[in-house]
């Protein structure tokens, strides 16, 4: 097998984040549904945005911040989605390859626009996303290079991006274009909602062998296995992937490899102030420990040092030298 080109490359949405601080009372004004990603349309995305106050323009995608964070650490990335001929697509299109990622996917004339997720941020550092997808659920099977994908150590899926047909079909063809050429493919769920639409087929991905990474929050876990219980839920999804990570938020994470059990305390943080992105970054994190080889519990070290840095602040792209960090605290 060749020497990869890259570490990872990630097939998600391509999004700009317009994000802005909300009071309790205006989440329940507006009926947005609390702490949750919710799916809306041109027209809803309209009436969020003129509601929000002042905002601040980050771009996103939880595929993108985790390359984003991985590009931080020294990974080598490559991303693959759809943006518009337009501006908040020459604005993300400029935002990843100043990252240090390549991108070379071509911008998708006319309507839709590129996709954005309003997001509203309460006192407590939770946040309520509202995602208008626009043309990132339009990504054509024929974006999907197989040299690019056989060129990466790992191919990152994006939950979410399973949703739309086209996109889902794109990222079919990535699993098999990482199967021929002997790479892992590693698969994060998302959100919840997600597995309630999706979950068969993602059931099915396990049954078959086509995941080997396989990254979820407690919430996702039980949506998946009907567990309520954590362990539970780990012992069954355990026999079908060889390597499985769930975050747990203030309670940290575990991963199971192989038989191999580990679990890490969540980081401290002075004050939480935005959690977008937290899930993204500790994916970066324990993948910049992965394909290096290093111990389980090393590789989850780096996914909660990741995680705390960016929910210190706004946005879900880390700002601090996420590398200093992980030197002072790790050695």
């Amino acid at each position: 097998m060749s020497q990869p080109a890259y570490d990872v490359i990630a097939i998600g949405n391509a999004i700009v984040d317009v994000m802005a601080p909300s009071s309790d009372d205006q989440i329940g004004q507006l009926a947005l549904v609390r702490g949750a990603m919710t799916l809306v349309d041109a027209d809803r995305a309209a009436t969020l945005y003129d509601a929000m106050g002042p905002a601040r323009e980050i771009s996103g995608g939880s595929a993108a911040n985790t390359l984003a964070g991985l590009a931080a650490l020294g990974g080598r990335c490559a991303f693959i989605g759809q943006v518009a001929d337009d501006q908040l697509g020459a604005v993300f299109a400029h935002d990843i390859r100043a990252a240090g990622i390549a991108f070379a996917t071509p911008p998708r004339p006319g309507e839709p626009p590129t996709a954005r997720c309003l997001i509203f941020v309460t006192p407590d550092g939770q946040r309520t996303m509202n995602t208008f997808l626009g043309a990132s659920q339009f990504l054509p099977a024929g974006a999907i290079d197989a040299d690019a994908i056989a060129a990466a150590s790992v191919l990152y899926l994006e939950g979410y991006l399973w949703d739309p047909e086209e996109p889902r079909a794109a990222m079919r063809r990535a699993i098999a274009a990482a199967r021929d050429a002997g790479r892992e493919v590693a698969f994060t769920l998302s959100d919840p909602f997600v597995i309630a639409r999706h979950g068969e087929d993602f059931r099915h991905l396990l049954r078959e062998g086509l995941i080997d990474i396989l990254f979820a929050n407690e919430a996702e876990l039980a949506a998946l296995t009907g567990a309520a219980e954590i362990d539970a839920g780990l012992a069954a999804l355990a026999p079908l992937v060889p390597v499985l990570v769930v975050a747990r938020s203030e309670k940290g994470a575990v991963a199971l490899r192989r038989g191999e059990r580990a679990a890490v305390a969540a980081e401290p943080v002075a004050a939480v102030v935005d959690t977008t992105g937290a899930g993204d970054l500790f994916a970066a994190g324990f993948l910049f420990g992965h394909v290096r080889g290093e111990p389980l519990a090393r590789c989850l070290e780096r996914g909660a040092i990741a995680a705390a840095e960016v929910i210190s602040h706004w946005g879900a792209r880390p700002e601090a030298d996420l590398n200093a960090l992980m030197t002072r605290r790790l050695g």
